[in-house]
């Protein structure tokens, strides 16, 4: 599943391998705890986690790996050494597994994300 056309997370996540379906969803309640006051919506064809409006933080089963999007270029500098070994795109960190997801990190950028606005990429 590389884009989904459900209407909501919940939609997003019943239509997800079996195999990925209890990591999704940890990372989805992750989203929830720690980004309060965003929005979560389906954008693009998967679950988007917006301020007013705009997209900071997405996630994804792709074909190959799970992704998580972190859209603040700010929030990967700060944490440029920790993301130092990870498989990452320009604003994604893509997991080959579901038991390799470092939910520890993830919580982590979540949290700085949450801290204040800052520059999508």
């Amino acid at each position: 599943m590389v884009q989904s056309n459900a209407n909501d997370v919940a939609g997003y996540l019943a239509e997800v391998p079996e195999a990925r379906k209890d990591a999704l969803t940890r990372l989805r309640t992750l989203c929830q705890t720690e980004l309060a006051g965003f929005d979560e919506v389906m954008a693009y064809g998967m679950p988007v986690y917006q301020r007013d409006g705009v997209a900071e933080i997405a996630f994804a089963s792709q074909k190959q790996y799970i992704s998580f999007y972190l859209m603040r270029s700010d929030v990967r500098a700060a944490f440029a050494e920790r993301l130092a070994g990870q498989d990452m795109g320009k604003g994604c960190l893509r997991f080959r597994r579901p038991e390799t997801i470092d939910f520890d990190l993830l919580r982590d950028l979540l949290k700085a994300t949450a801290t204040r606005p800052g520059q999508i990429c």
